[in-house]
């Protein structure tokens, strides 16, 4: 079996109910064992700023899948669940996206693990403790990379308390 940690985020409509469905439908998958779900958060939006904020969950998965399947089955489950893409780093119902693929490291343009913006965005590095504080980013443990960030930058994050 394969490990892999996932990104999820939304910021439009029922929020909330987004990332249930998305969880859903990861658990349902016969090659996909869902083995951890982190605390959700709320942030601000990254990137494209004039838009609703966001709510980010990260879950921690166990696969048969290759990296380029899971992918195939994240973007199934954007398009399941309405994800249109009009603006980089725009609105969306949800985003799915691979953080980590067991040790893999890949530069490939379809597919970069691990994820080349996790250093920088708190919103990912924070679930992603909640999950597994030892994973490791170019020889860095992921806590490090969280104390790097700015305090405004962590501040903008905040637990909510809604059960996925």
């Amino acid at each position: 079996m394969n490990k892999a940690y996932l990104g999820l985020g939304t910021n439009m409509g029922d929020r909330e109910n987004y990332l249930r469905q998305a969880c859903e439908i990861i658990r349902e998958h016969s090659q996909i064992n869902l083995l951890k779900i982190s605390h959700v958060y709320e942030t601000k939006a990254w990137g494209y700023t004039d838009q609703a904020d966001f709510l980010n969950i990260c879950v921690e998965i166990e696969t048969t899948l290759s990296p380029m399947e899971l992918l195939e089955v994240c973007h199934l489950i954007e398009e399941e669940l309405n994800r249109v893409r009009i603006i980089r780093w725009g609105p969306r119902t949800i985003d799915v996206d691979i953080l980590f693929f067991d040790n893999i490291i890949s530069k490939e343009e379809i597919l970069t693990l691990p994820h080349p913006r996790i250093k920088e965005r708190a919103f990912v590095l924070i679930p992603l403790m909640d999950l597994n504080e030892d994973l490791i980013i170019e020889d860095r443990s992921i806590s490090y990379y969280l104390s790097k960030l700015s305090e405004d930058e962590k501040n903008e994050i905040r637990k909510v308390k809604i059960n996925i």
